[in-house]
């Protein structure tokens, strides 16, 4: 079965529209943020960006979880700002990608907005830097996050109905 990889930046919604996708098709949700050692957490707290070297542990520790979802299915959340962090997803099995994308300001806002994250907005442009959007050859979607999350849930259920059957 599929795994559907909700990404984007911080602050994009990855947590409420992963969060909602996984309870209408009825299979886990994994939060991203539970992958990350407490070093990553900590360096981030402290307002400094990772580097490839602090995300690997993290991304191969969300593709096992992939891996071990192929059977049922799931929903996991990952900034996958990279083709190469995604393609370290796409080695765990069936992985299509929710991208939410949005305009830098209304991120930031949200971000500062929510309480009891570690990630501060001082981060968000050096995420906005790395981000490599999803390119042709990779499954997935799009979202515009300036859309209510049920319209973006809709669009991505529907994308996925259209996906050829394997």
């Amino acid at each position: 079965m599929t795994v559907i990889v909700v990404m984007g930046v911080a602050g994009s919604g990855k947590t409420t529209i992963g969060g909602e996708l996984a309870r209408r098709l009825g299979v886990e949700y994994a939060e991203a943020d539970a992958f990350h050692p407490q070093a990553n957490i900590d360096k981030m707290s402290s307002g400094h960006p990772l580097t490839d070297e602090d995300r690997r542990p993290w991304l191969h520790a969300i593709a096992d979880w992939i891996r071990a979802h192929q059977e049922t299915g799931g929903v996991v959340s990952s900034s996958a700002l990279k083709r190469r962090y995604r393609d370290v997803l796409r080695g765990g099995g069936n992985v299509w990608f929710l991208h939410l994308n949005g305009p830098r300001e209304l991120i930031a806002e949200r971000m500062k907005s929510r309480s009891g994250h570690f990630m501060p907005v001082s981060l968000l442009d050096s995420q906005l830097a790395d981000l490599e959007p999803l390119e042709t050859d990779e499954r997935g979607l799009v979202a515009d996050i300036s859309r209510p999350p049920e319209d973006i849930v809709a669009a991505a259920l529907d994308a996925l109905a259209k996906e050829p059957k394997e």
